[in-house]
């Protein structure tokens, strides 16, 4: 049976007794407990049957099995749950990178719908939706007591249609409405570009294309810069990444390690628990590497983060990722449906789980939100005047004119830079510290 293997929430392990003293006081408990649940199930059928033939209204039994069965498996925790054959196929098409919607993973936390982070260049993205929010309503109707599921659906719609979300975010005062016309979502698992010196890679997901993204991105990136001495080192961008596919994750982790664990996974049996180790291969070269996370860093983003910075093999920046931190495997059902189920939690190289309480950054930088300038911050954000300003001041006898061009070329950079700080604050952190890091390096 094909299993898609993905990283989620959850994971109990329990131990096996078994002696001649305890056997028959077990087999009488085992018993006992078949029992009940044959008594249960007896129980589940009279409701049924209630339902069916006394309800106020028809109702589709189908529609009342499946409720039933997704109950019971979202009563266990957030993210297991039942997939009608029509959310099995989307799931297919989500892994493959290119599906319709508004572009936000969700989860459900006091009974509304939470933002774990909007996927860059989506609609939501568009309409300013942030990690972290809250959604309330949609279309006027409120979202309170639905199951995630329910949510979701009522999100869905053809493409190019409006839908209105009321949002509750931290700091601001009441909620408010954000219309957003759903659109076909195309993933580009991974942007890449350079910054100065600095490759910089974008990952948003982790899908299929991840890592054959990722590699041709950076093969293409030091080619550019005329081989790998040309880059100063790595930004792995993991803000906002949903996560997506463990077998990817455990891809992109290995093409900066050489050796070493980069996760292990334990389930409910010891003997069920894996271990998943690097291959010798380094895509960046030994260059030092800076990893971004965020709030909406989760799942598989975060068993990068935790593995690269365990092998110190990277600095970590930013904020406390989300704690997403187990294995879901999708497991088709008869009738074309599947189940999500929660099966093992996952542990990073030093044996640490981050369920519920994520990644913590080595350096933490928080990204300031934007403030519209005041006329006074726009008078005192003047250029000062310098000696090069006064009238009649010397010149610099002592350099070159490829010398003062080379000064006059530095100026400008810094002057991106100081720009870059006002849009991504968190991002021209990461790239001082990389540049930091490669002064460091061995004298050329």
């Amino acid at each position: 049976m094909n299993k898609f293997v993905m990283a989620a929430i959850g994971g109990t392990m329990i131990g096996v007794l078994a002696t001649t003293q305890l056997a028959a006081p077990l087999l009488a408990q085992e018993s006992s407990k078949n029992t009940s649940v044959y008594e249960q199930l007896d129980l589940f059928g009279d409701i049924f049957e209630r339902i069916r033939a006394q309800y106020v209204e028809e109702v589709d039994t189908n529609e009342l099995i499946e409720a039933a069965i997704n109950g019971m498996l979202t009563s266990l925790d957030p993210h297991s749950s039942y997939m009608s054959p029509e959310d099995a196929a989307d799931m297919r098409v989500q892994t493959r990178g290119e599906f319709g919607g508004l572009g936000i993973e969700v989860t459900q936390e006091e009974g509304f719908v939470k933002v774990v982070s909007p996927i860059d260049g989506t609609p939501a993205d568009a309409a300013g939706i942030e990690a972290g929010d809250f959604i309330t309503h949609v279309d006027g109707q409120s979202l309170l007591g639905l199951t995630l599921d329910q949510a979701v659906d009522m999100m869905r719609g053809p493409v190019g249609s409006e839908i209105v979300i009321t949002v509750l975010r931290e700091g601001t005062a009441e909620p408010f409405d954000v219309s957003i016309i759903r659109d076909t979502i195309k993933l580009t698992a991974v942007r890449t570009r350079t910054e100065g010196q600095a490759v910089v890679l974008r990952v948003t997901t982790f899908n299929d294309q991840t890592y054959s993204n990722l590699e041709s991105g950076l093969s293409d990136a030091i080619k550019e810069a005329g081989g790998i001495d040309g880059i100063s080192g790595i930004i792995l961008d993991l803000r906002n990444n949903p996560g997506g596919l463990l077998t990817q994750a455990i891809r992109v982790s290995d093409a900066f390690l050489e050796k070493g664990e980069i996760v292990s996974t334990r389930g409910r049996n010891p003997e069920d628990g894996e271990r998943y180790n690097a291959t010798p291969g380094d895509l960046a070269q030994g260059k030092p590497v800076v990893v971004l996370i965020n709030g909406g860093s989760a799942s598989a983003s975060e068993i990068v983060a935790g593995a690269l910075q365990d092998h110190r093999r990277a600095v970590v920046i930013g904020t406390k990722s989300f704690g997403k931190g187990s294995v879901q495997t999708v497991m088709p059902l008869r009738g074309d449906g599947a189940m999500r189920l929660t099966t093992a939690r996952y542990y990073t190289p030093s044996g640490r789980s981050i369920q519920a309480l994520g990644v913590s950054p080595d350096i933490l930088v928080e990204q300031p939100r934007r403030q519209p300038a005041s006329p006074e911050e726009e008078e005192s954000a003047a250029p000062s005047r310098s000696e090069a300003d006064l009238r009649g001041s010397l010149n610099n006898d002592s350099l070159t004119e490829d010398q003062i061009r080379q000064i006059e070329e530095d100026r400008a950079k810094a002057e991106l830079s100081a720009k870059l700080r006002e849009d991504d604050y968190q991002l021209a952190y990461a790239l001082d510290i990389l540049k930091g890091l490669s002064a460091l390096g061995p004298a050329r």
